[in-house]
Protein backbone atom coordinates (compact mmCIF):
# COMPACT_ATOMS: atom_id res chain seq x y z
CA UNK A 1 0.00 0.00 0.00
CA UNK A 2 1.26 3.48 -0.67
CA UNK A 3 1.46 5.46 2.14
CA UNK A 4 1.36 8.39 0.44
CA UNK A 5 -2.71 7.86 -1.00
CA UNK A 6 -3.36 6.73 2.35
CA UNK A 7 -6.46 8.68 3.38
CA UNK A 8 -7.64 10.25 6.76
CA UNK A 9 -11.08 7.94 5.68
CA UNK A 10 -9.28 4.84 5.11
CA UNK A 11 -7.75 5.95 8.58
CA UNK A 12 -11.11 6.50 10.53
CA UNK A 13 -12.29 3.35 8.79
CA UNK A 14 -9.45 1.01 10.10
CA UNK A 15 -9.48 2.14 13.50
CA UNK A 16 -13.24 1.65 13.66
CA UNK A 17 -13.21 -2.02 11.98
CA UNK A 18 -10.23 -2.51 14.61
CA UNK A 19 -12.16 -1.38 17.55
CA UNK A 20 -15.37 -3.17 16.16
CA UNK A 21 -13.92 -6.11 16.39
CA UNK A 22 -11.81 -6.35 19.50
CA UNK A 23 -15.28 -5.41 20.87
CA UNK A 24 -16.63 -8.80 20.00
CA UNK A 25 -14.21 -10.28 22.64
CA UNK A 26 -13.38 -7.66 25.08
CA UNK A 27 -16.32 -6.27 27.42
CA UNK A 28 -16.65 -2.54 28.00
CA UNK A 29 -13.75 -1.23 28.55
CA UNK A 30 -13.81 1.15 25.69
CA UNK A 31 -11.25 3.89 26.92
CA UNK A 32 -8.45 0.93 27.33
CA UNK A 33 -9.04 -0.54 23.67
CA UNK A 34 -8.74 3.27 22.62
CA UNK A 35 -5.37 4.59 23.94
CA UNK A 36 -3.99 1.01 23.43
CA UNK A 37 -5.35 1.08 19.86
CA UNK A 38 -3.43 5.22 20.03
CA UNK A 39 0.04 3.63 21.25
CA UNK A 40 -0.10 1.19 18.49
CA UNK A 41 -0.79 3.68 16.05
CA UNK A 42 1.73 6.16 17.24
CA UNK A 43 4.37 3.03 17.10
CA UNK A 44 5.09 2.95 20.97
CA UNK A 45 4.79 0.63 23.74
CA UNK A 46 2.27 0.63 26.24
CA UNK A 47 2.59 -0.15 30.04
CA UNK A 48 -1.04 -1.74 31.34
CA UNK A 49 -1.20 -1.63 35.14
CA UNK A 50 -3.99 -3.79 36.79
CA UNK A 51 -4.77 -6.61 39.58
CA UNK A 52 -5.30 -10.12 37.58
CA UNK A 53 -7.94 -11.07 35.55
CA UNK A 54 -8.90 -8.04 33.93
CA UNK A 55 -8.38 -9.05 29.73
CA UNK A 56 -4.92 -7.62 29.87
CA UNK A 57 -3.46 -10.37 28.15
CA UNK A 58 -6.64 -11.09 26.30
CA UNK A 59 -6.77 -8.18 24.83
CA UNK A 60 -3.35 -8.06 22.90
CA UNK A 61 -4.13 -11.46 21.75
CA UNK A 62 -7.61 -9.92 20.34
CA UNK A 63 -5.63 -7.25 19.19
CA UNK A 64 -2.97 -9.48 17.41
CA UNK A 65 -5.70 -11.47 15.57
CA UNK A 66 -7.49 -8.26 14.45
CA UNK A 67 -4.59 -6.95 12.92
CA UNK A 68 -3.42 -9.93 11.58
CA UNK A 69 0.27 -9.68 13.03
CA UNK A 70 2.67 -12.37 14.60
CA UNK A 71 2.21 -12.53 18.18
CA UNK A 72 4.44 -13.57 21.25
CA UNK A 73 3.75 -13.88 25.15
CA UNK A 74 6.32 -13.91 27.37
CA UNK A 75 5.50 -14.81 30.98
CA UNK A 76 8.18 -12.64 33.25
CA UNK A 77 9.46 -14.63 36.46
CA UNK A 78 12.09 -14.34 38.90
CA UNK A 79 14.20 -16.82 37.29
CA UNK A 80 13.82 -15.39 33.52
CA UNK A 81 17.03 -14.76 31.88
CA UNK A 82 17.50 -12.18 28.97
CA UNK A 83 18.75 -14.74 26.42
CA UNK A 84 15.15 -16.10 27.06
CA UNK A 85 14.05 -13.22 25.76
CA UNK A 86 16.20 -12.09 22.49
CA UNK A 87 17.49 -15.48 22.07
CA UNK A 88 20.89 -16.77 22.00
CA UNK A 89 23.84 -18.54 19.86
CA UNK A 90 24.00 -22.35 19.76
CA UNK A 91 26.50 -24.69 18.26
CA UNK A 92 24.87 -26.64 15.82
CA UNK A 93 26.17 -29.35 13.53
CA UNK A 94 26.02 -29.50 9.31
CA UNK A 95 25.95 -32.12 6.79
CA UNK A 96 30.12 -32.92 7.02
CA UNK A 97 30.30 -32.58 11.07
CA UNK A 98 31.82 -28.80 10.89
CA UNK A 99 30.19 -26.91 14.00
CA UNK A 100 29.36 -23.48 14.20
CA UNK A 101 26.75 -20.42 15.67
CA UNK A 102 23.64 -20.12 14.92
CA UNK A 103 21.58 -17.36 16.52
CA UNK A 104 18.08 -19.07 17.82
CA UNK A 105 15.32 -15.78 18.02
CA UNK A 106 13.79 -15.28 21.21
CA UNK A 107 10.01 -14.60 21.43
CA UNK A 108 11.13 -10.63 21.04
CA UNK A 109 11.06 -11.20 17.20
CA UNK A 110 7.59 -10.92 16.49
CA UNK A 111 4.73 -8.10 15.90
CA UNK A 112 3.13 -7.77 18.70
CA UNK A 113 5.02 -8.79 21.44
CA UNK A 114 3.07 -9.44 25.23
CA UNK A 115 5.22 -8.79 28.07
CA UNK A 116 2.98 -10.22 30.90
CA UNK A 117 3.46 -9.30 34.28
CA UNK A 118 7.18 -7.42 33.53
CA UNK A 119 7.42 -6.36 37.21
CA UNK A 120 7.50 -10.09 38.40
CA UNK A 121 11.15 -9.94 37.00
CA UNK A 122 14.40 -9.01 38.44
CA UNK A 123 15.71 -5.58 36.87
CA UNK A 124 18.19 -7.40 34.84
CA UNK A 125 15.80 -9.16 32.70
CA UNK A 126 13.80 -6.26 32.48
CA UNK A 127 16.51 -4.32 30.74
CA UNK A 128 16.91 -6.57 28.10
CA UNK A 129 13.37 -5.32 26.50
CA UNK A 130 15.13 -1.49 26.68
CA UNK A 131 17.41 -2.00 23.49
CA UNK A 132 14.41 -3.83 22.02
CA UNK A 133 11.23 -1.11 22.71
CA UNK A 134 13.60 1.84 21.81
CA UNK A 135 15.52 0.94 18.59
CA UNK A 136 13.50 -1.99 17.49
CA UNK A 137 16.40 -4.78 17.65
CA UNK A 138 18.30 -6.66 19.63
CA UNK A 139 22.22 -7.24 19.99
CA UNK A 140 23.07 -10.33 20.62
CA UNK A 141 27.19 -10.88 20.53
CA UNK A 142 28.26 -8.28 18.98
CA UNK A 143 25.49 -8.81 15.76
CA UNK A 144 22.43 -6.07 15.93
CA UNK A 145 19.19 -7.72 14.35
CA UNK A 146 16.24 -5.91 13.42
CA UNK A 147 12.69 -6.99 14.58
CA UNK A 148 9.55 -7.04 12.28
CA UNK A 149 7.86 -3.98 11.73
CA UNK A 150 5.60 -3.38 13.07
CA UNK A 151 6.55 -3.65 15.93
CA UNK A 152 4.42 -3.47 19.44
CA UNK A 153 5.35 -3.79 23.22
CA UNK A 154 2.15 -4.53 25.29
CA UNK A 155 3.28 -4.46 28.72
CA UNK A 156 1.66 -5.88 32.29
CA UNK A 157 1.93 -5.27 35.10
CA UNK A 158 0.52 -5.65 38.70
CA UNK A 159 0.32 -3.00 41.73
CA UNK A 160 3.58 -2.53 43.09
CA UNK A 161 2.15 -2.86 46.20
CA UNK A 162 1.75 -6.35 45.39
CA UNK A 163 4.17 -9.42 46.85
CA UNK A 164 6.86 -10.46 45.01
CA UNK A 165 7.01 -7.43 42.45
CA UNK A 166 9.89 -5.58 41.19
CA UNK A 167 9.54 -1.61 40.33
CA UNK A 168 10.11 -0.82 37.17
CA UNK A 169 13.45 1.20 36.42
CA UNK A 170 12.85 4.84 35.62
CA UNK A 171 14.39 5.00 32.38
CA UNK A 172 12.47 1.98 31.20
CA UNK A 173 9.61 3.51 32.35
CA UNK A 174 9.90 6.40 30.19
CA UNK A 175 10.44 3.94 26.87
CA UNK A 176 6.62 3.07 27.13
CA UNK A 177 4.60 5.79 25.27
CA UNK A 178 1.26 4.94 27.42
CA UNK A 179 0.92 3.55 31.09
CA UNK A 180 -2.57 2.63 31.15
CA UNK A 181 -4.62 2.09 34.34
CA UNK A 182 -7.15 -1.17 34.06
CA UNK A 183 -10.53 -0.42 35.59
CA UNK A 184 -11.97 -2.82 37.13
CA UNK A 185 -15.58 -4.02 35.52
CA UNK A 186 -18.76 -2.58 36.46
CA UNK A 187 -21.44 -5.18 37.34
CA UNK A 188 -23.38 -4.21 33.93
CA UNK A 189 -19.86 -5.65 32.35
CA UNK A 190 -19.11 -8.66 35.14
CA UNK A 191 -22.61 -10.11 33.63
CA UNK A 192 -21.71 -10.08 30.29
CA UNK A 193 -18.04 -11.19 30.86
CA UNK A 194 -20.05 -14.47 32.44
CA UNK A 195 -22.28 -14.58 29.49
CA UNK A 196 -19.60 -14.21 27.16
CA UNK A 197 -17.01 -16.68 28.65
CA UNK A 198 -19.51 -19.71 30.53
CA UNK A 199 -21.22 -21.09 27.78
CA UNK A 200 -19.45 -23.73 24.71
CA UNK A 201 -19.26 -20.99 22.22
CA UNK A 202 -16.24 -18.96 22.25
CA UNK A 203 -16.03 -15.36 20.77
CA UNK A 204 -13.11 -15.00 18.02
CA UNK A 205 -12.07 -11.70 16.86
CA UNK A 206 -11.51 -11.64 12.61
CA UNK A 207 -8.90 -9.83 10.96
CA UNK A 208 -9.53 -6.30 10.32
CA UNK A 209 -6.20 -4.88 8.75
CA UNK A 210 -2.41 -6.09 8.75
CA UNK A 211 0.55 -4.70 9.16
CA UNK A 212 1.21 -2.58 5.86
CA UNK A 213 -2.04 -0.72 6.81
CA UNK A 214 -0.78 -0.46 10.76
CA UNK A 215 2.54 1.28 8.86
CA UNK A 216 0.31 3.68 6.97
CA UNK A 217 -2.05 4.80 9.61
CA UNK A 218 1.61 5.46 11.59
CA UNK A 219 2.37 7.44 8.71
CA UNK A 220 0.02 9.56 8.37
CA UNK A 221 -0.57 10.45 11.82
CA UNK A 222 3.14 11.83 11.59
CA UNK A 223 2.49 13.98 9.06
CA UNK A 224 -0.68 15.48 10.23
CA UNK A 225 -0.35 19.36 11.18
CA UNK A 226 -0.07 20.74 14.49
CA UNK A 227 -0.07 24.72 15.49
CA UNK A 228 3.14 25.87 17.00
CA UNK A 229 0.60 27.27 19.65
CA UNK A 230 -0.54 24.15 20.92
CA UNK A 231 3.00 22.79 20.18
CA UNK A 232 4.08 25.48 22.79
CA UNK A 233 1.04 24.40 25.20
CA UNK A 234 2.44 21.30 25.08
CA UNK A 235 6.03 22.20 25.99
CA UNK A 236 4.81 24.52 28.96
CA UNK A 237 2.61 21.89 30.41
CA UNK A 238 5.53 19.73 30.12
CA UNK A 239 7.80 22.19 31.89
CA UNK A 240 5.52 22.51 34.43
CA UNK A 241 6.34 19.30 35.93
CA UNK A 242 9.55 20.11 36.86
CA UNK A 243 9.26 21.23 41.09
CA UNK A 244 12.56 23.47 40.23
CA UNK A 245 10.96 25.88 37.23
CA UNK A 246 9.34 28.91 38.60
CA UNK A 247 6.16 28.72 36.47
CA UNK A 248 5.91 25.34 38.21
CA UNK A 249 2.12 25.38 40.19
CA UNK A 250 2.85 24.49 44.17
CA UNK A 251 1.33 21.15 44.21
CA UNK A 252 4.41 20.23 41.52
CA UNK A 253 6.51 22.06 43.98
CA UNK A 254 5.32 20.18 47.05
CA UNK A 255 5.18 16.62 45.84
CA UNK A 256 7.23 15.81 42.81
CA UNK A 257 10.68 14.72 43.15
CA UNK A 258 11.51 14.80 39.13
CA UNK A 259 9.24 15.77 36.26
CA UNK A 260 8.50 14.45 32.75
CA UNK A 261 11.42 14.00 30.35
CA UNK A 262 11.03 15.15 26.26
CA UNK A 263 9.30 12.07 25.51
CA UNK A 264 6.36 12.81 27.34
CA UNK A 265 6.04 15.69 24.87
CA UNK A 266 6.32 13.23 21.80
CA UNK A 267 3.93 11.05 23.39
CA UNK A 268 1.41 13.81 24.26
CA UNK A 269 1.70 15.46 20.44
CA UNK A 270 1.10 12.42 18.65
CA UNK A 271 -1.31 11.03 20.54
CA UNK A 272 -3.28 14.69 20.23
CA UNK A 273 -2.57 13.75 16.21
CA UNK A 274 -4.45 10.53 16.42
CA UNK A 275 -6.92 11.79 18.77
CA UNK A 276 -7.42 14.54 15.88
CA UNK A 277 -8.04 12.16 13.09
CA UNK A 278 -10.09 9.48 15.18
CA UNK A 279 -12.11 12.99 15.48
CA UNK A 280 -12.37 13.26 12.02
CA UNK A 281 -10.24 16.85 12.53
CA UNK A 282 -7.40 17.61 10.71
CA UNK A 283 -5.62 19.98 13.54
CA UNK A 284 -4.62 19.05 16.75
CA UNK A 285 -6.46 20.96 19.93
CA UNK A 286 -5.26 21.64 22.92
CA UNK A 287 -8.60 19.41 24.55
CA UNK A 288 -6.49 16.53 22.39
CA UNK A 289 -3.16 17.82 24.36
CA UNK A 290 -4.86 17.49 27.69
CA UNK A 291 -6.44 14.33 27.09
CA UNK A 292 -3.39 12.97 26.21
CA UNK A 293 -1.47 13.97 29.47
CA UNK A 294 -2.69 11.66 31.94
CA UNK A 295 -1.45 8.14 30.12
CA UNK A 296 1.41 9.89 28.34
CA UNK A 297 2.82 11.19 31.45
CA UNK A 298 1.73 9.69 35.03
CA UNK A 299 4.78 6.37 34.67
CA UNK A 300 6.95 9.89 34.05
CA UNK A 301 6.89 12.18 37.55
CA UNK A 302 8.48 10.70 40.39
CA UNK A 303 6.90 11.54 43.20
CA UNK A 304 8.61 12.16 46.28
CA UNK A 305 7.96 11.09 49.86
CA UNK A 306 5.51 13.19 50.93
CA UNK A 307 3.11 12.49 47.87
CA UNK A 308 3.42 8.88 49.50
CA UNK A 309 2.64 9.92 52.48
CA UNK A 310 -0.22 12.21 52.10
CA UNK A 311 -1.39 9.94 49.05
CA UNK A 312 -1.16 12.28 46.09
CA UNK A 313 -1.09 10.72 42.51
CA UNK A 314 0.33 11.60 39.57
CA UNK A 315 -3.08 12.11 38.14
CA UNK A 316 -3.78 14.19 40.76
CA UNK A 317 -0.71 16.65 39.73
CA UNK A 318 -1.14 15.92 36.09
CA UNK A 319 -5.03 17.06 36.44
CA UNK A 320 -3.49 20.30 38.10
CA UNK A 321 -1.68 20.78 35.08
CA UNK A 322 -3.84 20.60 32.23
CA UNK A 323 -6.16 23.20 34.20
CA UNK A 324 -3.50 25.82 34.78
CA UNK A 325 -1.32 25.47 32.52
CA UNK A 326 -1.95 28.56 30.03
CA UNK A 327 -3.31 28.09 26.45
CA UNK A 328 -0.99 31.67 25.29
CA UNK A 329 -4.12 32.64 22.86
Amino acid sequence: METDTFSPAQFLQTVSAIEKEVGKVIVGQAELVRQTLITLLAGGNALLEGVPGLGKTMLVRTLAQTVNCSFSRIQFTPDLMPSDIVGTNLITEDETGRRKFQFEAGPIFANLVLADEINRATPKTQSAMLEAMQEHSVTVAKATRALPEPFFVLATQNPLEMEGTYPLPEAQLDRFFFKINVPFPSVEELVEIANRTTTPEAVQADKATDGEEIRACQTLARGLPIAPHVTAFAARLLKATHPEEAQSPQIVKDFVRYGASPRGLQAMILAGKIMALIDNRYNVAYDDIRQAALPALRHRLIMNFEAQAEGITADQVISVLCQQTPTGD
